[in-house]
């Protein structure tokens, strides 16, 4: 098994009327390539007549969000007509490529009504060559994704091959992401592949990563970069697997913008006040 080095705990980032905590970057990494920024909002308790989501319409260029839906719901609205509500269980899988403006709110019967929210929003890096494809939105609900069991507990396959079964999406960079999900008392081991990183982080509950106890709010940093995962739970508990090819190229980033080069920002920035990017009301 491959030896856990460090464990991680995400900060708090909290946001007015949000309860945030940020897992990537952090100090002493900052990013785990091509996995670059992982917020986790919640769980949060909305009271009726609630402002929902802050969100509102912000670019993107140059990378892909991945957005988790543990509970509540998550309305999408973008510049390229991508549009929808996803409600617990499901996801939010975005290519910002070359440019787009979207938002991420409560939809009006959330705020009028109020309830739980939990959700985790994933950035992925894209290579120099991908970073200009055309944007592009998929969201999927909880009973669009297909589940992988096993023993105690199931896998919802939202990228990759899980045991043979293709994730609900088709990632342009080949990733596996998976959202596993244990019942209580359960093992699951996994072949990390070789020549790629490992993003495991945990949701909820906590769970022993070869051997090494993991709480929520927690990620292993591991010694060496492949071999088997195996996680043994006593407890109900949620994780992230994210599995992807590293890029190894320079990366700039500026707030919704990340590129390779300090004038590829410049030109992000030109182009969305250019309108080049689309427009959201």
């Amino acid at each position: 098994m491959t030896p856990v080095q460090h464990i991680h705990t995400a900060s708090p980032a909290h946001m007015p009327g949000l309860k945030t905590f940020r897992a990537l970057p952090i100090h002493g990494m900052n990013q785990i390539d091509p996995f670059i920024f992982l917020n986790h909002h919640g769980p949060d308790e909305f009271p009726p007549a609630n402002r929902g989501l802050p969100f509102g319409p912000h670019p993107h260029r140059g990378f892909e969000t991945l957005t988790f839906v543990i509970n509540g719901e998550v309305l999408h609205a973008d510049s390229t007509g991508g549009e929808s509500v996803i409600k617990a269980g499901g996801v939010q899988w975005m290519t910002a490529g070359k440019g787009i403006v979207h938002k991420e709110i409560s939809s009006d019967e959330f705020k009028r009504v109020g309830g739980s929210l939990e959700i985790l929003q994933l950035w992925m890096n894209l290579p120099a060559h991908k970073k200009m494809v055309e944007p592009a939105y998929q969201g999927l609900q909880k009973d669009e994704i297909p589940v992988v069991p096993f023993n105690g507990g199931n896998i919802q396959a939202i990228a990759g091959y899980w045991n043979g079964v293709e994730g609900g999406i088709r990632s342009i960079t080949n990733h596996k992401i998976g959202l596993i999900h244990f019942n209580g008392k359960a093992e699951l081991t996994l072949n990390w592949e070789a020549k790629r990183s490992l993003f495991l982080y945990v949701v909820k509950g906590a769970v022993l990563v070869n051997g090494e106890k993991i709480n929520s709010l927690q990620f292993p940093e591991f010694s060496e970069g492949s071999g088997l995962i195996t996680v043994t739970s006593d407890e109900p508990a949620i994780l992230i697997y994210a599995e992807g090819t590293p890029i190894n190229e320079p990366m700039v980033s500026h707030g919704p913008f990340v590129m390779n080069t300090e004038q590829e920002i410049n030109q992000a920035v030109r182009d969305y006040q250019s309108g080049k990017m689309g427009v959201l009301r």
